[in-house]
């Protein structure tokens, strides 16, 4: 198990390099992380888009890229292409560089690429506790806008699925809500107390899961015990499910751009993990992205061959 991202760099600095197919990658942020991690052998990259304004940026950061650049006429042309070398396999996994989300989840879930799941696709951040020096999960932050009981069980599936590529065998999962008892006039509550009794019954397996659990009894065991609160999760959360996409987009900002946590995303779902980060995001958030990409992907292949 890592105790934080430093260790997980290290680890992925000491595999073979996997190949990360970049859509839209004129983009300075973009490159300079891609250029991180070429650098440091965690990737080979392919550069997918305007070959004018690549190389230009290129030059910019002084990147001597010898790496595979094909040149595309759109975005939507960049997003396709790029899922298209995931599904001949002559890459193996893709991220999303300068262009919409829309376009490139719409290439990933083509039928034509076979990389579609019969799973809800959802995005899992990994940040760091500095204070509690614990990697912990958060999802979904930037997919599913007002996720079902169905949706949220298909949510914390796909987030455990991220905390085992990281060592941890069983993590704990807190359904947020605001407060720690059921109240019907917050529907959040009842969804978080149904999944916590699905994981007792084995409809959820390899986590345990309880909720409804506010943020601080979610982290912290003196909140828990100062409440009451007697649980096994409470204080020790691995993954934190947020009940809408509201909630978990002003919890990530104010995690990442205002306490400066540092974080990676990925979307998971598919046949392969999609780096997938905002526009607004650091180079640092997209370099750890791409690691934490590369060791799910490892993971996802490690599993392929036990089948």
């Amino acid at each position: 198990m890592f105790k934080n991202i430093e260790e997980l760099i290290i680890e992925a600095k000491k595999t073979p390099a996997l190949k990360l197919a970049v859509a839209a990658a004129g983009d300075e942020i973009v490159l300079k992380s891609v250029k991180k991690a070429d650098e440091e052998g965690i990737i080979k990259p392919i550069l997918i888009g305007d070959k004018k304004k690549i190389n230009f940026v290129l030059d910019d950061l002084n990147y001597d890229f010898k790496g595979e650049l094909i040149s595309t006429n759109s975005k939507q042309e960049s997003a396709q292409k790029c899922i298209e070398l995931i599904a001949k396999r002559k890459a193996d996994f893709p991220m999303k560089g300068y262009l919409t989300t829309k376009l490139i989840l719409q290439a990933l879930l083509n039928k034509e690429y076979g990389l579609r799941k019969d799973k809800l696709l959802s995005l899992v951040t990994m940040m760091y506790l500095e204070k509690k020096e614990k990697i912990i999960f958060m999802t979904d932050a930037g997919m599913n806008i007002n996720p079902d009981l169905s949706d949220k069980k298909e949510i914390i599936i796909n987030a455990v699925e991220m905390a085992q590529a990281v060592g941890i065998k069983k993590p704990k999962v807190a359904a947020l809500a605001a407060i720690e008892k059921i109240n019907p006039a917050m529907p959040c509550t009842l969804d978080a107390a149904n999944l916590a009794k699905m994981a007792d019954r084995g409809q959820i397996l390899k986590a345990e899961v309880d909720g409804p659990l506010a943020f601080d009894n979610a982290i912290s065991i003196e909140a828990a015990k100062h409440k009451g609160i007697n649980s096994s999760v409470a204080g020790k959360a691995d993954i934190l499910l947020v009940p809408d996409i509201e909630a978990g987009n002003i919890l990530y900002k104010a995690l990442v751009f205002y306490a400066g946590l540092p974080a990676a995303s990925l979307v998971l779902g598919a046949k392969v993990p999609l780096v997938l980060t905002s526009r607004a995001d650091s180079f640092q958030t997209k370099f750890n992205s791409i690691v934490l990409g590369k060791m799910v992907t490892r993971g996802y292949k490690n599993l392929e061959k036990d089948l």
